[in-house]
């Protein structure tokens, strides 16, 4: 990968959806060179897809929660047993595994503390091997997510 290659990721991060030409023009590519460095960093699997950013807010999902949660045994069969679960809750938007004082860390949105209700007793709940669980609400985002760094 070079710094085109890099450009370019860094500028289909901003906006996927744009013409390639004009991807092209921003990277000073031609509109060819660009489409099949594009094409090449989609087969390689630099580019996994494509997808919209979707406005929580005017989708009625006003709080991000993220939730650690400890496993009563850190076995592997507890720890397959968890994550092929999780993988059947579409309410469940990010699962990490992760080290420190919590086996995973869950990210679900919400629409209101009734409805996160709802998501912990019909989903998290049930989450086979959990020993504890702690949640955080989100007050405000300071800054969100919008692509890796491209150096």
């Amino acid at each position: 990968m070079d710094s085109f290659d890099r450009r370019i990721l860094s500028e289909l991060q901003i906006s996927s959806n744009r013409p390639v030409i004009d991807i092209a023009a921003a990277v000073n590519l031609s509109l060819s060179a660009c489409h099949r460095r594009i094409k090449n960093l989609e087969e390689s699997g630099v580019i996994l897809g494509y997808a919209a950013r979707l406005d929580k807010k005017k989708l009625g999902l006003d709080m991000d929660v993220f939730v650690e949660i400890s496993l009563i045994s850190q076995s592997q069969e507890a720890l397959e047993s968890f994550e092929k679960a999780v993988a059947k809750y579409s309410e469940i938007l990010e699962c990490h595994l992760t080290t420190g004082n919590a086996d995973y860390i869950i990210r679900v949105a919400a629409k209101d503390v009734t409805d996160f209700d709802r998501i912990h007793r019909n989903c998290l709940a049930k989450l086979p091997h959990v020993a504890s669980m702690r949640s955080t609400f989100t007050l405000r985002s300071i800054k969100r997510w919008s692509g890796y760094p491209i150096e």
